[in-house]
């Protein structure tokens, strides 16, 4: 007999747990809202600041972060983007994703550039590389030479190279700033070009497609790769330099191993990884992985 009352109680409570959540659901507590909002963007890298890979009862939880911040390694993902006037530029927000604060010698921001956009120029000494994400934009440089900056296209542009980026539309961009280590006798030049004209280079070894957006000549103290991996491929080599890296995932999703982390990214996740600091991807998913990828080049690391 009292076998079979803790049974009809334990069914009870249980009938009672499965009513108060179906209760809750029923009046909105809790629930899951798996509805992804329509795309600002169809252009090709719209996924950078329109993220859709997050998990739907994650986006909105309160505290919740996958942004990472290790003495050797930082992920930054865009539900942690802070975006603020940028100095002396007109209606144009920025939001920095790596700096010197952590650790680094150059800065990585993405722009974002309203109607009647104007750039203003970087501090004396800094060189400057654009990429256009979204939108479109116009450099007009030194020459006075205006040049239209679609989406894939880029500009570096040498230290104290006067220069004016104007937008008349929304337009997003990824910008790399940095103190130009030069070497004498040799003295790098502006480049405007799209990531469509350049050749793929050989890696031997590994398997990945890779385009340099910078000569490789010894003007030029840092370069900016794009590389692309179709789903299941990964880096044969297990990196360790002295070479600092920025990156920011433009396609695609994977895993990437930074130190003895093992972290998920996906299109829009930014990474900055010091030097030394063990690193690899393997790309998942049913797409490609494309990157765009900072890396310093050319120059002594005694000097």
């Amino acid at each position: 007999m009292r076998t079979s009352i803790h049974a009809f109680l334990l069914l009870l409570l249980h009938a009672v747990v499965i009513s108060s959540a179906v209760t809750v659901a029923e009046e909105g507590f809790c629930t899951v809202n798996h509805s992804q909002p329509k795309p600002i963007s169809q252009s090709l890298y719209w996924k950078v600041t329109n993220p859709t890979l997050s998990p739907a009862h994650l986006q909105d939880l309160p505290g919740f972060t996958r942004s990472v911040y290790r003495r050797d390694h930082a992920l930054i993902t865009p539900e942690s983007h802070v975006f603020n006037p940028l100095t002396n530029w007109v209606n144009a927000v920025g939001a920095y994703l790596i700096s010197p604060a952590l650790g680094s010698h150059f800065t990585m921001y993405l722009v974002k550039m309203q109607g009647d956009s104007r750039s203003a120029l970087p501090a004396k000494g800094i060189e400057r590389f654009i990429f256009v994400l979204q939108g479109s934009c116009s450099l007009s440089d030194a020459s006075g030479i205006t040049h239209p900056l679609n989406v894939d296209f880029y500009a570096y542009l040498t230290a104290n190279s006067k220069h004016v980026l104007t937008s008349d539309s929304p337009s997003t961009l990824i910008i790399f700033e940095r103190r130009y280590f030069g070497q004498e006798g040799f003295y790098p030049e502006e480049i405007i070009s799209s990531t469509d004209k350049l050749p793929l280079l050989e890696t031997p070894g590994e398997v990945f497609e890779l385009r340099k957006l910078l000569p490789t000549s010894v003007s030029y103290d840092f370069n900016i790769h794009i590389m692309d991996f179709q789903p299941g491929e990964y880096l044969n080599v297990k990196e360790v330099h002295y070479n600092q890296h920025g990156l920011l995932l433009l396609e695609g999703q994977g895993i990437y191993r930074l130190g003895d982390n093992w972290y998920p990214v996906q299109t829009g996740d930014a990474i900055w990884m010091a030097p030394f600091v063990p690193q690899w991807y393997a790309a998942l998913g049913k797409t490609r992985t494309r990157y765009l990828l900072y890396k310093d080049v050319n120059r002594d690391p005694v000097t």
